[in-house]
């Protein structure tokens, strides 16, 4: 299996502070993300044991408080996702 990876690129809302949104992933990290099966790290590209971890990862956090507060501080549609999925290590 091969690791998958995400890449998000996108915009605060405004009113929201560099702070807050550096808070707020704190939290989804601690409460959501690095409980996921196949997490490996988040610096905002997200790195996942195989794809099918990755897939499942979308919906983990879903109907949470901490997903919410997190999703509520981004233009949503400013956001933009790569995923990319190592093929071969060189």
């Amino acid at each position: 299996m091969c690791k998958t990876a995400w890449i998000f690129s996108y915009q605060l809302k405004k009113g929201v502070s560099e702070e807050q949104f550096i808070e707020l992933t704190q939290k989804l990290h601690d409460e959501i993300i690095q409980k996921a099966k196949g997490f490996i790290i988040w610096t905002d590209f997200v790195l996942w044991e195989t794809e099918e971890d990755a897939k499942n990862a979308t919906t983990i956090g879903k109907g949470k408080e901490v997903t919410k507060k997190f999703y509520s501080c981004i233009q949503m549609n400013t956001c933009k996702a790569l995923i990319s999925k190592r093929i071969k290590k060189y």
